[in-house]
């Protein structure tokens, strides 16, 4: 099993990261621009990747008490697994952590393109919560 994580700080407090991490029709704004992940019957989810041109049922929870969201393919169990993981970090601000876990190696796209991915998602999430707290205030 193959297993990615990054951290970032966010300038917000966790919970309206949180907010804007957990709403699935938001997430374009910040998932690498090749997944689309579409609602279906919650908790499930169907996630487009352009790579495969394919539609992959998977899973979805969010737990606001816990500002977690967890995700994983369902078909087989060969895909992978996901956390993403809110916490308060300093005074108005807040530490996001994605975290990613390969079961099946056919699906790992490699350390360097899976990390990549994760700093691009963090800083596009970052700049959404930058932008949404810009408009509150």
């Amino acid at each position: 099993m193959s297993e990615y994580e990054r951290s970032r700080t966010m300038p917000d407090l966790p919970e309206h990261v949180f907010d804007q991490a957990s709403v699935v029709s938001w997430f374009s704004s910040w998932l690498p621009d090749e997944l689309h992940v579409r609602p279906e019957d919650p908790p499930a989810v169907a996630v487009h990747e352009d790579r495969t041109g394919l539609d992959a049922p998977a899973l979805l929870h969010a737990d606001r008490e816990r500002m977690r969201l967890e995700w994983g393919a369902l078909e087989g169990g060969s895909g992978y697994t996901g956390w993403l993981q809110v916490a308060p970090y300093d005074t108005g601000a807040s530490e996001v952590t994605i975290h990613l876990a390969f079961s099946d190696r056919r699906h790992d796209p490699g350390e360097e393109a899976a990390l990549g991915a994760l700093d691009r998602s963090l800083a596009r999430l970052e700049e959404q919560v930058r932008l949404r707290a810009e408009n509150a205030g």
